[in-house]
C-alpha cells in the first residue's frame, strides 16, 4: 500500500512534454510511481478532470523576515508554491551586528515596503552571521521548502559599517572579508549572492541601498571567490541607464566566476527600450557559453492604489492629508461631502518632477478599475482618462468615484512597469526569449502596494487559458517554466519533475475553474501591520514532501518544509525523458 495515490489526473510532468493521463503514487517524501498504479493508497485523491503538476518553484521572494514567524508564507502558498527562494535584490537580515538591527529593518522597509513595526515586532534576532541565520530559519516551523541567498546590502554594512551605507568604495580588505563571508555562507548551504544597483531601492529615509554604487573590483572580487568555491548563483537588479559599461561590468561577474547569473528585466516608461538591450546582451552572453538569464514577470508590475493601501492618487494633496489619519469610514464620509470633494478636486499639488510618485498620481491613461476577478491586461479605452472623457467627468473625479466603491475598499490598478504599449505583447516577447526565467513575484514585499506573488496563477490562467488580446502560450511550457526550469536555475535538481525518485512536491489543480480573486487588505502582520493578500480558487491540493500541506489553499497543519542547504543533485536512478533534457 502506498502512502498517497493521486488518481486519473492529466499529468503535466514539468519537462515541457505533452500531458498524459496517469496515476501518481507517493511513498514517504518521494514519488514512487507514475502510470497505472494498481495498489491502493492510505490516502487517495481523485484527480479526474483536473491537472497534476510539480509544485511551483518561486525563485524571487522577500520573506526574509516573515519566514521567522510565519510557517505558511502566504500569499505564495495560495498559488501552489512549494519552494521559495529569498534574499533577493541585495536586501535581507544577515549578516547583521546587534547594533544594526534597526538600520536593516529601515532598509527593508524602504526597499521592499514591509512595515518596520511588523519586522521589529516579529523578528527574533537569534543570529549575527549568515550561517547562524540559516540555523534560525532551519529551526523555524516551515510548511514549504526555503532557499536563502546572501544579500549584498547587509553584507556591506556588516563589513564596512557606516562606510558601506554611505556608498563609499570598498577597499581590498573589505572585498576580502566580504568574499570570505559569502563563501562561508555558501559552504553552509546558501544558494547564492544577490545585489542591487537600482535608484528605485532606497531605505525608509530615502538613502540609496548600500550596494547601489559598488565598483567593479568589489563585484568581481566576490564573484571570483564564488567561482573558486564553485558554488552558488548570482541574482541582481540594475537600471542599465548607461547600458554598455553597466552590462559589461555585470557580465564580467559571470566571466570571472563561471557561476549562473539572473537579473531583473522590466520595461520602464521613462526608458521604454532598455529591456530590449538587456535581453540582447543576455542572448549574446549565452551564445558564448556564459550562464546568464533575465528574470521576467508574466504581467505588469502593478501598483494597487486606494484608501486602504499605502498609495492613492490624492496622496500629495494637502486637502486629502487632513483626513488621511482618519478611520476608513470617516474618510469615505468626508470624500462624499460635496464641499470637501470640490476643494480636493480643484487642488493642484506640487508634483516632484521625474519621480515615480508623480506618474502614479497623474498618469490617468494607466489607471484602471481592478475588478474581481482582476483584469491584468486592461484595454486603454478602460483607463480612467478615457472613461472620464466619455462620461464628461474629469479624470481626477473618475478616479475618486472608483476609489469610493465598496465603501472605500475598492482598489485601482496601475501597471507601473511593462505596459508602455497598453498590452502584454512586450511581456510576451520577454517571456518567450530563450534565456529567461519566470520570477519577480516579490512575495513578502511591497505589501501595501503590490500583490504579485500570484504570478504562478497568472501564468496558468491568463497565458494558458484566458488571454483574448493576443496569443496564449502552451500550458505544458508554462508549467515547465515554473517547475523544472526554475528549480534548476538555482541548482535544485531534485524537484520540479513528476517522475519516480523525485521529491514529492505536487499540485492538483481544477484548471477549468482556476481563478484569481481580487487582492484584499488584511491586518495580520505582527503589531497589527497591514498587507495585501490574494487568494485563488482551484488549487485542490498542494503536496509538499509527500503530505498534503494545503487543501483548497487552506493549510492542513502539515509542516514538512525544510531549509534547503546548497545545490541538490538529481536522485540516483531517476529517468527523465531525453527530449525534455
Amino acid at each position: 500500500m502506498h502512502d498517497l495515490v493521486i488518481r486519473g489526473g492529466t499529468v503535466y510532468d514539468g519537462t515541457g512534454g505533452a500531458p498524459f493521463t496517469a496515476d501518481i503514487a507517493i511513498d514517504g517524501a518521494k514519488i514512487s510511481a507514475v502510470g497505472d498504479v494498481s495498489d491502493k493508497g492510505r490516502t487517495e485523491i481523485d484527480a479526474t478532470g483536473q491537472i497534476v503538476t510539480p509544485g511551483f518553484v518561486d525563485i524571487h521572494t522577500h520573506y526574509d523576515g516573515q519566514v521567522t514567524w510565519d510557517p505558511y508564507l502566504q500569499p505564495s502558498t495560495f498559488h501552489g508554491v512549494t519552494t521559495a527562494v529569498m534574499g533577493n535584490c541585495g536586501v535581507g537580515f544577515a549578516p547583521c551586528k546587534p547594533d544594526e538591527h534597526d538600520w536593516l529593518i529601515g532598509l527593508m522597509e524602504g526597499v521592499e515596503d514591509i512595515p518596520g513595526t511588523a519586522l521589529a515586532e516579529g523578528i527574533d534576532w537569534r543570529w549575527e552571521s549568515f550561517p547562524e541565520y540559516m540555523k534560525a530559519v532551519e529551526e523555524s516551523p516551515l510548511a514549504l521548502d526555503i532557499g536563502l541567498q546572501v544579500p549584498h546590502g547587509a553584507l556591506r554594512a556588516y563589513v564596512m559599517g557606516q562606510r558601506g551605507a554611505d556608498l563609499e568604495p570598498a577597499n581590498e580588505d573589505d572585498i576580502k572579508q566580504m568574499s570570505e563571508l559569502v563563501v562561508d555562507a555558501l559552504d553552509a548551504g546558501a544558494l547564492g549572492f544577490s545585489t542591487s544597483r537600482t535608484e528605485k531601492h532606497r531605505d525608509k529615509n530615502g538613502a540609496h541601498t548600500p550596494s547601489f554604487k559598488a565598483e567593479q573590483a568589489e563585484l568581481h572580487g566576490i564573484a571570483a571567490a564564488m567561482g573558486k568555491a564553485d558554488k552558488g548563483v548570482i541574482q541582481l537588479i540594475a537600471d542599465f541607464w548607461d547600458f554598455e559599461p553597466e552590462f559589461a561590468m555585470l557580465r564580467g561577474m559571470v566571466e570571472v566566476s563561471g557561476r549562473p547569473l539572473s537579473l531583473t528585466i522590466e520595461q520602464d516608461d521613462r526608458h521604454p527600450d532598455i529591456w530590449k538591450k538587456v535581453l540582447g546582451g543576455i542572448g549574446d552572453a549565452a551564445a558564448k557559453g556564459l550562464p546568464m538569464r533575465g528574470q521576467v514577470p508574466p504581467r505588469p508590475t502593478g501598483v494597487l492604489m486606494g484608501l486602504t493601501s499605502t498609495l492613492n492618487p490624492f496622496l500629495l494633496h494637502q486637502t486629502f492629508r487632513t483626513i488621511a489619519h482618519l478611520p476608513l469610514e470617516e474618510q469615505v464620509k468626508e470624500l462624499r461631502d460635496p464641499a470637501f470633494r470640490e476643494k480636493l478636486l480643484a487642488e493642484e499639488p506640487d508634483y516632484p518632477e521625474g519621480q515615480i510618485i508623480t506618474m502614479l498620481c497623474t498618469a490617468y491613461h494607466k489607471m484602471f478599475e481592478l475588478g474581481d476577478p482582476p483584469n491584468y491586461e486592461p484595454a486603454p479605452e478602460d483607463s480612467a482618462g478615457t472613461v472620464a472623457e466619455a462620461s464628461g467627468k474629469s479624470p481626477r473625479e473618475q478616479v475618486l468615484d472608483w476609489m469610493l466603491e465598496r465603501d472605500g475598499n475598492a482598489l485601482l490598478y496601475f501597471p507601473l512597469m511593462n505596459y508602455v504599449g497598453g498590452s502584454l505583447d512586450d511581456v510576451r516577447t520577454m517571456m518567450t526569449h530563450p534565456n529567461i526565467a519566470f520570477g519577480l513575484g516579490d512575495g513578502g514585499a511591497h505589501v501595501g502596494i503590490l500583490c504579485d506573488a500570484s504570478f504562478p496563477s497568472t501564468l496558468l490562467t491568463h497565458w494558458g487559458r484566458d488571454r483574448t488580446r493576443g496569443p496564449k502560450l502552451p500550458l505544458e511550457w508554462l508549467i515547465h517554466g515554473q517547475t523544472k526550469a526554475n528549480a534548476e536555475i538555482v541548482g535544485l535538481h531534485d524537484r520540479g519533475i513528476l517522475a519516480p525518485g523525485m521529491k514529492a512536491d505536487v499540485n492538483v489543480i481544477d484548471f477549468d475553474n482556476l481563478r484569481l480573486h481580487a487582492p484584499e487588505i488584511v491586518h495580520d502582520l505582527p503589531a497589527g501591520g497591514k498587507r495585501l493578500i490574494q487568494k485563488a480558487s482551484g488549487y485542490t491540493a498542494t503536496i509538499i514532501s509527500g503530505d498534503i500541506a494545503f487543501e483548497n489553499g487552506v493549510p492542513t497543519g502539515k509542516l514538512n518544509g525544510k531549509l534547503i542547504r546548497g545545490a541538490q543533485s538529481r536522485p540516483a536512478g531517476v529517468q527523465i525523458p531525453v527530449a525534455a533534457d
